[in-house]
This record gives structure tokens, sequence and C-alpha cells, in this order.
């Protein structure tokens, strides 16, 4: 890890959920080398998570895994406590723990719609209201929600999927109102389609899905965790210091 620059988080505690892979695993990364402390949370891929606390303390960063799932209030409560118990405090909360699950119409059922409103909405709310309580009184803290470009793009075959990221969209607006007095900043990050292992196991790659995306996406190729992570490194740093409410579009302009 190069310490020649000045590290965005050094100092901070952050909690990422479902940053066993994909772009909370980038996230937790890149939060790792700016010099935050990191908890890990998997909800069942242990081993993609060690790899992640691994990768960080290589590098000479600080990370624990600690699993949760972030639909359960009992779990997000234990990953907060266990938090705490290792760095004594948390500073940044990024809510990226989700699933997406596609269906036409007719074939919405009640267990698509509640395990995506579950995790994606539900869990989000719950972990935001335990982090405004955990944050530090004076300094206050940060809360970035990863959610789509389909709240506002919401593509055929997605409802209940655009639904939850639309809420998670209009809760970061509403939170930022209601938690600005006390010093707490919460945006909401949303990436277009980001080459990860869940998009590989979809089929997306190759796909129509995949031609029609690059097609209009001005920049021209579909974003890597990476191209997130930085993002999300601004939005829980100072430097994005004047900047609460936003819901930012990450996606090369798609």
């Amino acid at each position: 890890m190069s310490t020649s620059h000045s590290q965005k988080l050094a100092g901070k505690v952050a909690i990422v959920s479902g940053a066993s892979k994909g772009i909370g695993a980038g996230i937790a990364e890149l939060y790792g080398a700016e010099g935050a402390s990191v908890v890990v949370n998997y909800a069942s891929s242990k081993e993609g998570a060690d790899k992640v606390v691994a990768a960080i303390t290589a590098a000479g960063g600080k990370a624990i895994a600690v699993q949760g799932d972030f639909s359960k209030k009992a779990d997000i409560d234990r990953v907060f406590d266990e938090a705490a118990k290792a760095y004594g405090t948390v500073d940044i909360l990024v809510n990226n723990a989700g699933i997406y699950k596609f269906g036409a119409l007719e074939d919405i059922s009640e267990d698509h719609f509640y395990s995506q409103f579950n995790l994606n909405v539900l869990g989000l709310l719950f972990a935001a209201q335990r982090a405004a309580a955990q944050f530090d009184k004076e300094k206050g803290g940060v809360i970035v929600n990863i959610s789509s470009v389909v709240a506002t793009l919401t593509p055929p075959g997605a409802a209940v999927y655009s639904a939850t990221k639309a809420a998670v969209d209009a809760i970061t607006g509403s939170l930022s109102k209601e938690l600005g007095g006390r010093k707490i900043r919460v945006n909401s990050l949303n990436p277009g389609m980001v080459e990860t292992e869940g998009v590989h196991a979809a089929g997306f790659l190759g796909s129509d899905f995949h031609t029609q995306a690059l097609a209009t996406t001005p920049l021209g190729r579909i974003g890597q965790p990476d191209d997130i992570a930085k993002v999300a490194v601004f939005l829980a740093s100072d430097e994005s210091g004047w900047v609460t409410g936003s819901s930012l579009n990450v996606a090369g302009g798609y």
C-alpha cells in the first residue's frame, strides 16, 4: 500500500454490507487502501469475505469479516456490535447488500416481492437506524446507499427491483433531511451495469441486454467495481462534506 498520498478515510471505521464479492468487495478493498478499518459483511460467502479481508490486510490495511443477513434486524445489530468490539466505533455505513430478481408481471409472487424489499429496503432502513444511533454524537457520520440506475430507467421485467431502488433514492432524500442536524450525511450511488460475478452468473455478458447497454452508454463500456468504489470513497470522505441527499448516477452516462 503506498502511503505517499494522504489517505482519504484514515482513522475511519466502515461497515460495508454484502462485501464478499462484486461492488461491495471493490468498495471494501479501496476503503482499506484509503485507511479505513473495514467490517466486511457477508450473508453466506465466508470464503469470499475472507479473501477480501486478506487482500486488505496484505496491502497493510485493517479489516475483519462478520457474517450477517441484512434482511434481519438481529443480524444487523450483531454486525454493528462486532464492529464496535473490534474498532470501538463506526463512522461510515455502506448499504450495499441487495438482490435483484427479474420477472414479468404475471410471474410476480409474494416471495419475489418480499425477498427483494426485505433486504433492499427494510434491511437498509434498519442498518441506517442502527448507524445513526451508533455514530459519534459530535462528529456525525456518513451513509452511502448503493442504489441503481434502474430506479429511474425502469426497464421491463424489473418492476419490483426498480421499485426497491426508487425507494432507496426516496429514503436517501428523506433521511438526509432528518439526520442533517446530527452531522450525518446520506447519499445514494446509482451504478449502471457493472461487470461482477452476479452479472457473469446471470448470463448478461454477450447478451442482447449487454449489447444494448453498450450502445446506450456514451463512455462505451460497462462499469468495473473499481469505477463504483472510487465514487464510494468520495461520498464517504470529507471531500464530499457539502454533499447530502444526492443520488449520483455512476454509469458512464447510461
